[in-house]
């Protein structure tokens, strides 16, 4: 019997294409961490996931509810490579 192996998520792919040592410079890690979302994207982001929790959500706007998850979570592990770089940048000091 086979089964199935789920295939890796794009958050899975980034953290294996930053994941070397060293993957950042340290001004960019230190850039990497102010990185968000403007407050009118959080905005609509609450509103996108009222909408879903309520069951009212149009397709268009769930694609744009996943787009915003996407990009969180490439953003998410983007920090927290560049939070990584810079502990093990001040260890080495």
């Amino acid at each position: 019997m086979s089964t199935a192996i789920e295939p890796p998520s794009e958050s899975d792919l980034f953290a294996r294409v930053i994941a070397a040592e060293d993957a950042l410079p340290a001004n960019v890690a230190r850039s990497v961490l102010v990185w968000k979302f403007p407050k009118s994207d959080l905005s609509r982001v609450e509103k996108l996931q009222e909408k879903n929790n309520a069951g009212t959500i149009t397709d268009r706007e769930r694609r744009e509810l996943e787009n915003y998850v996407r990009v969180g979570q490439f953003v998410a592990v983007m920090q927290a490579r560049a939070r990584l770089t810079l502990k093990n940048r001040r260890g080495k000091a």
